[in-house]
C-alpha cells in the first residue's frame, strides 16, 4: 500500500481496506464503514458500490493495518485516461516524452505544477524504473528545478524516489469526476454569464493560484499551448463587474473519451458564500456537454473541504489521488 496516499484518519462512510492478522495468517475485508468503535464494515458490492450484506465488527486487536480507498473501484487504466487528458490541458511551454516513451516531461517556466511536472502516462510507466537522470537533464536545460507528479498507483516508480533525501512533497490531491448526464440547474439570480476564447484583463486580475498571484504574460504563455479547446468563464452581476471566473478545457484521453477539464475557480472576497461558485460550476458544466465532453474532471486540495462541498453539490466524486514533489 502507498505511504503517501489516504493517511489521513478514516470518518463514517469511506470505502477502507481492513487488513486482519490471526495468528501468523492475513484477511482482508474491504467496504464502506458503518461504525468506528469498534470498526465495523459493510462488505462492497463489486465495483466498490454500497451494499445491504452483513456489517463485519472488527476488534482492536485484529486490525494489523486500515487503509482508505477512493469512493468507488478505480482501474490503472481509469487513472491514465483521466491524467491524460489532464496533461493535454496543462501541456507547459515545453514538453516531451523520455525515451523509454512512459514520462511526459512538461516545462512551464515555474508556473503551477500543472504545466511544469513529468507525470507517468505510458503504460509500463509504474514498471519501470524512473529514468530521472534523463528528467533532470530536461529541467536543467529550463534552468528549472525536478518536479514529480505522482497519481496514485500509476506513479509507483516516481513514490520510490521521493522518499529519499531531497524532495519536498507537495499536498495530497483530489482528482474529482462526473458523468456529463443529468446536470444540475442553478437559478441566475440577476447574474450573467459568459464564455470566452481568451482571459481578458478582468478575468487574470481576480484569478489566483493557491492564494499567489501570477505573472501574466506567462500565463498567457501556457494558455497558448494547449491539445485541445479552451474557454474562460466569467460571471458578473448587474453592474456587469466580474464576481466569479473558471478555466474550462476540452481534451480527450486515450480512450477517447471527450473531458471537461474544470480548473482556476475563483470567486471575489465579496460576494463568496453566496453560491455563485456552483452556478458558474453549473453553467461550465452545461457548456462542456454542449461541446461534445462526455465527463467532466477536476482536482482539489485535500483539505479544501469547502470547495470538495461545492464539487460534491455539481455532482462530482472523488476519482483518484495525486501529489507533486519538488527536487530543489
Amino acid at each position: 500500500m502507498s505511504y503517501i496516499f489516504r493517511s489521513d484518519r478514516v470518518a463514517i462512510g469511506e470505502r477502507v481496506v481492513c487488513r486482519r492478522r490471526f495468528d501468523d495468517t492475513f484477511s482482508d475485508v474491504i467496504g464502506h464503514v458503518i461504525a468506528l468503535d469498534p470498526l465495523t464494515i459493510r462488505p462492497q458490492e463489486v465495483g466498490g458500490y454500497p451494499s445491504d450484506l452483513p456489517a463485519v465488527e472488527i476488534p482492536e486487536e485484529q486490525i494489523y493495518v486500515v487503509k482508505k480507498l477512493s469512493p468507488r473501484r478505480i482501474r490503472n487504466s481509469d487513472i491514465r485516461h483521466v491524467e491524460t487528458a489532464y496533461a493535454k490541458a496543462f501541456p507547459g511551454t515545453d514538453h516531451r516524452w523520455s525515451t523509454d516513451g512512459q514520462w511526459l516531461m512538461r516545462a512551464g517556466d515555474g508556473i503551477t505544477e500543472r504545466s511544469h511536472s513529468v507525470t507517468p502516462l505510458g503504460r509500463a510507466a509504474g514498471f519501470t524504473a524512473l529514468p530521472l537522470d534523463e528528467i533532470t537533464a530536461f529541467y536543467q536545460s529550463h534552468d528549472l528545478p525536478v518536479r514529480l507528479h505522482i497519481p496514485e498507483r500509476i506513479g509507483k516508480a516516481a513514490e520510490q524516489v521521493v522518499g529519499l533525501d531531497g524532495w519536498e512533497l507537495g499536498p495530497e490531491i483530489l482528482v474529482m469526476t462526473r458523468v456529463l448526464r443529468d446536470l444540475p440547474s442553478v437559478p441566475a439570480n440577476g447574474f450573467s454569464v459568459s464564455i470566452d476564447a481568451q482571459p481578458d484583463d478582468d478575468w487574470l486580475e481576480l484569478y489566483h493560484f493557491r492564494g499567489e498571484k501570477l505573472p501574466v504574460d506567462a500565463l498567457r504563455a501556457l494558455y497558448d499551448e494547449i491539445d485541445g479547446t479552451m474557454a474562460f468563464a466569467r460571471l458578473r452581476n448587474a453592474e456587469g463587474q466580474t464576481v466569479a471566473i473558471t478555466r474550462a478545457t476540452i481534451t480527450e484521453s486515450t480512450d477517447e473519451t471527450t473531458w471537461l477539464g474544470y480548473s482556476a475557480v475563483e470567486v471575489a472576497e465579496d460576494f463568496r458564500r453566496r453560491g455563485l461558485g456552483t452556478l458558474l460550476g453549473a453553467e461550465v458544466l452545461a457548456w462542456g456537454a454542449r461541446q461534445g465532453a462526455e465527463k467532466a474532471y477536476l482536482q482539489v486540495i485535500s483539505t479544501n473541504e469547502a470547495g470538495i462541498a461545492l464539487y460534491d453539490k455539481l455532482g462530482f466524486i472523488e476519482h483518484h489521488r495525486h501529489r507533486y514533489a519538488l527536487k530543489r
